[in-house]
């Protein structure tokens, strides 16, 4: 038997992607239960909730206490004290009494250290575990499209080229403390 032909104008299926309120189909539901109260959904578009906002660039100047800057360095804390009590880093007290050194000047300090005949406690080799470096950033140089970004991790000195988008991200400062991992030749920096 032959289809029967349209009686009237034919309108297309709307656009979903375009279409207004008049045009979308009402959801099928199932009708309730015997005995129980209805009670509808709520519209789909109350139901979506919104992203949670990023968490904000932190720009601050960082600053280390002398345990950190230990680790930072590859020493003990003991060897960062005495360093700090001869002056070679400048530090200065927080609210608590604590000494910190700036992040600035603990990278300053840690290129000098890594420098011929910097340490106290020569061959002293660092290492890490599963190529991971944690250290303090040192120099970051800003292109175009492209970054250079140095991580000087106790004696050792890796330089990472990513994208500009990526440093500004990652809000990487000079003095900020980053871990620098190590795949193959490749180097990822991490924020801490």
């Amino acid at each position: 038997m032959p289809p029967k032909p349209a009686t009237g104008p034919t309108k297309p299926p709307p656009d979903l992607r375009t279409a207004g309120p008049a045009d979308r189909v009402a959801p099928c539901t199932l009708p309730p239960a015997p005995g129980t109260p209805h009670t509808p959904h709520p519209a789909p578009s109350t139901r979506i909730r919104p992203l949670p906002p990023p968490p904000p660039i932190v720009t601050g100047m960082q600053s280390y206490t002398i345990g950190q800057a230990a680790r930072l360095l590859g020493v003990s804390p003991d060897t960062a004290r005495r360093w700090a009590d001869a002056g070679r880093v400048p530090t200065h007290r927080d609210d608590t009494g604590r000494r910190l050194i700036d992040g600035k000047d603990l990278a300053a300090f840690s290129v000098e250290l890594a420098g011929p005949g910097g340490g106290e406690e020569g061959g002293a080799s660092y290492t890490s575990a599963r190529n991971a470096f944690p250290g303090i950033v040192t120099a970051i140089k800003l292109g175009d499209v492209a970054a250079q970004v140095d991580i000087q991790a106790g004696p050792h000195r890796l330089v990472s080229l990513l994208t500009r988008e990526a440093v500004e991200e990652l809000g990487l400062e000079v003095g900020m403390e980053a871990t620098a991992r190590v795949k193959s030749t490749n180097v990822h920096i991490d924020r801490v």
